[in-house]
C-alpha cells in the first residue's frame, strides 16, 4: 500500500478558562500542547516530518505548467476563464496577478515552514533515527526552494527559524545564488545522512538527495560537478530503466527500478475543489482526462494539458514513445470494434486532438471520492532516465561526448531507437531533443528549454530577459510591505 501523508496542523492551544461556578469549573483542558513544547518523543518528529512531505502533493501545478508554458502543450479546459492563470501562462500574457504562481509561492513555503519548524528544535532531545528524519527535512527544504529559484528567481531564504507576522515585513529577497548554495547544503547533508534505499514507499534516500543535487548543479552550468554527482548516482548500480516504457505509467507497476523521485499519491482519500492543498490524490492525472468520454480504457476528465501537434509531431514514427505520450483520441477511438459508440465533448478552452497519456484517467485507475481529484499514479519527479540525460548533459558540456553518448544511446536503446553519434554541440542538441521525447507529459520542457536558450526560438510570444523568471505574486509583495522589486518585465 502506499503512503499517504496526511495534513497536520500544529496549533497553539489555549488553555480552557470557564467564569462560572457550575460543576465543569474543574475540568481540565484536554489539550495543553502548543508549538513551544511539542517536540518532545521520536514520533513527534517523525509526525512533523510527515508534514512536511504532505506539501509534495501540490505538485500537480508544476506538472502543468512545465508543459502549459512550453511548446508541449496547451491549457484546454472547459473554457479560457477556466483556471485563467494557466492559459495566461501558455499566452506568455501572465502577470503578478495569477491564482495558480501564488499557489506555487504560498505552497512551497508553507512546506518550508513545516521544516524549519522541525529544523528550530531538532537538538532538544536525541533519539536513533533522528539524522535520517533531519536528513529528509533537509531534502525536502531543498526540493521546495528549488522550485520557488526555478519560478521566481531571487527569494526570500529563510532557514531553521519560524517567522512572526512583523518580521515578514523585513525580509529581502536573497540572491538566487544564495539560495542554491543553501540547497546545495541541504542536499549533501541528506545524501550524506541517508542511505542508499528507503524501505517506506514515498520516503526520500541517498539516490534521490544526489540526484535533485545533480540537477541543481546542472540548472546552474555546474557541469563539472554535476558530472560527477550524476556519475556516482549510475555507478551506485541500484537503479536500470524498465524494459518496457509503457508500463511506467500505470499504477500497478509503480516504484520499480527506474524509481529515483516519486511523489506518492492515493487513490483512497481526496480534498475537494475548493482546498487543492488537501489532496491526497493527483489532480493532474483526472484534470488532464478526456471531456465528457464515453467508451473503453479511458475515463470522463477535464480535459486540460493537452499536447501540441508540434509536440506529436516530434517523435519519430517509429519511436514507441510517441503513442505512450502522446494520446491520439480520435485514432484510438477509430481503433476499437464499437468506434460509432464512443463519445466525448471539446472544451472551450482548446482543443488538439491529443491528451497527455501518461498522466491521464484510466477506469482502472479511478479515486474515490471524487476521482477527479484522487488519482492514485505517482508523480515522477526524478526517475532514472533523466539521471543518465541529465549525466550525458553534464559530460557533453564538458567536452566528454564518449560518456554523454553512452547515457543517452542507453535511454535510446530502450525503446529501439538507433544509436546516436554526433559530437560537439551537434550531440547537446541531441541531447536536449532527447530530453523531450523521453521526458514529454512530466513538467520539464519549459525549464529545459530556459536552460538550453530555445526558450525565445521554441515558445510563442516568449520574450528573452523576461519570461525566463515568473513574476512574484503581487498580493506577496504587498505582505511584504512593499518591500521586494518585482522581476523584470513584470
Amino acid at each position: 500500500m502506499k503512503t499517504r501523508f496526511i495534513s497536520l496542523s500544529l496549533l497553539a492551544l489555549s488553555a480552557l478558562a470557564m467564569g462560572s461556578c457550575e460543576k465543569f469549573l474543574d475540568v481540565q483542558p484536554r489539550y495543553v500542547q502548543d508549538a513551544e513544547n511539542y517536540f518532545n518523543q521520536p514520533s513527534d518528529y517523525e509526525m512533523a516530518l510527515t508534514a512536511a512531505y504532505d506539501l509534495l502533493q501540490t505538485s500537480y501545478l508544476t506538472q502543468w505548467i512545465g508543459e502549459i508554458a512550453s511548446d508541449n502543450a496547451i491549457a484546454g479546459g472547459e473554457s479560457v476563464t477556466d483556471t485563467e492563470g494557466l492559459h495566461q501562462i501558455e499566452a506568455m500574457t501572465h502577470n503578478a496577478v495569477n491564482n495558480e504562481l501564488r499557489s506555487i509561492f504560498r505552497w512551497n513555503y508553507a512546506g518550508i515552514a513545516r521544516v524549519n519548524y522541525m529544523m528550530e528544535f531538532k537538538d532538544k532531545i536525541d533519539f536513533v533515527g533522528k539524522d535520517a528524519i533531519l536528513g529528509q527535512a533537509r531534502f525536502l527544504r531543498a526540493y521546495y526552494y528549488f522550485e520557488l529559484t526555478k519560478y521566481f528567481g531571487d527569494v526570500p531564504l529563510v532557514i531553521d527559524e519560524r517567522l512572526g507576522a512583523d518580521q515578514v515585513t523585513k525580509l529581502d529577497r536573497s540572491p538566487a545564488a544564495e539560495v542554491y548554495a543553501q540547497i546545495e547544503a541541504d542536499l549533501r547533508y541528506a545524501s550524506a545522512t541517508l542511505p542508499w534505499s528507503n524501505p517506506e514507499k514515498g520516503r526520500v534516500d541517498k539516490g534521490a538527495s544526489l540526484a535533485l543535487l545533480g540537477k541543481v548543479q546542472l540548472y546552474q552550468s555546474k557541469h563539472a560537478q554535476a558530472a560527477i554527482t550524476l556519475d556516482s548516482v549510475i555507478n551506485f548500480g541500484g537503479y536500470a530503466l524498465v524494459e518496457n516504457y509503457a508500463d511506467l505509467w500505470l499504477d500497478a507497476n509503480e516504484n520499480n527500478s527506474e524509481t529515483v523521485f516519486d511523489i506518492e499519491y492515493s487513490g483512497l482519500e481526496g480534498g475537494s475543489y475548493g482546498c487543492f492543498v488537501c489532496l491526497e490524490g493527483n489532480a493532474a492525472a483526472g484534470f488532464n482526462g478526456i471531456r465528457q468520454y464515453d467508451g473503453p480504457y479511458y475515463s470522463d476528465g477535464n480535459s486540460y494539458n493537452l499536447p501540441t501537434q508540434d509536440l506529436y509531431d516530434a517523435f519519430d514514427v517509429s519511436d514507441l514513445r510517441r503513442d505512450v505520450t502522446v494520446l491520439d483520441l480520435d485514432a484510438f477511438i477509430a481503433a476499437q470494434p464499437n468506434a460509432s459508440s464512443i463519445s466525448y465533448a471539446i472544451g472551450g478552452g482548446g482543443h488538439t486532438g491529443y491528451y497527455n497519456n501518461k498522466y491521464i484517467k484510466r477506469q482502472a485507475e479511478l479515486g474515490l471520492p471524487d476521482n477527479d481529484l484522487t488519482s492514485p499514479l505517482n508523480y515522477k519527479v526524478i526517475r532514472y532516465a533523466d539521471v543518465l540525460l541529465m549525466a550525458a548533459e553534464a559530460h557533453a558540456q564538458n567536452g566528454n561526448d564518449a560518456s554523454a553518448l553512452t547515457y543517452v544511446n542507453e535511454v535510446r536503446a530502450r525503446v529501439n531507437m538507433p544509436a546516436l553519434s554526433s559530437g560537439g554541440s551537434t550531440l547537446l542538441a541531441d541531447i536536449f531533443h532527447e530530453r523531450r521525447l523521453e521526458l514529454s507529459g512530466e513538467g520539464l520542457r519549459f525549464w529545459d528549454l530556459v536552460r538550453s536558450g530555445q526558450a525565445v526560438q521554441e515558445i510563442t510570444n516568449f520574450q528573452a530577459g523576461k519570461h525566463e523568471l515568473f513574476p512574484l505574486p503581487q498580493v506577496e509583495i504587498d505582505l511584504a510591505g512593499g518591500n521586494w522589486p518585482q522581476n523584470t518585465g513584470y
